[in-house]
């Protein structure tokens, strides 16, 4: 995968964004466009379009994503309650071809999501 995307360019510096968590695998900012009070993206370093693009020996990348959110989660006292979310392709309203996960929170979600 061409390393283009916007999270490519944020986590090399080339887009200066605040990040809320980095380290070797992982890195967590605010969305621009919330549909949440909390809105946060969780992105591997490692650029690949899904989860599917993953290697059973690069699995230790999803986990520390979900790592990063249950940190997250702590920190911001969410315990009223959260969504995780990770879309996949067109369909599943991927709009960047670089996984990620968003985190959502405070406020009422519905199912199915829509």
């Amino acid at each position: 995968m061409p390393e283009d995307s916007i999270f490519c360019k944020i986590r090399d510096g080339q887009i200066p964004t605040p990040k809320l968590f980095e380290n070797d695998k992982v890195f967590a900012i605010n969305d621009i466009n919330p549909v949440a009070p909390t809105h946060i993206l969780i992105i591997p370093k490692l650029s690949k379009a899904n989860i599917d693009s993953y290697s059973i020996s690069e699995l230790d990348i999803i986990a520390s994503m979900f790592e990063v959110a249950k940190q997250i989660i702590h920190e911001k006292r969410l315990d009223n309650g959260y969504r995780l979310v990770i879309n996949s392709g067109k369909n599943g309203g991927q709009t960047v071809d670089h996984l990620h996960m968003h985190l959502l929170a405070g406020r009422e979600f519905s199912w199915p999501p829509g």
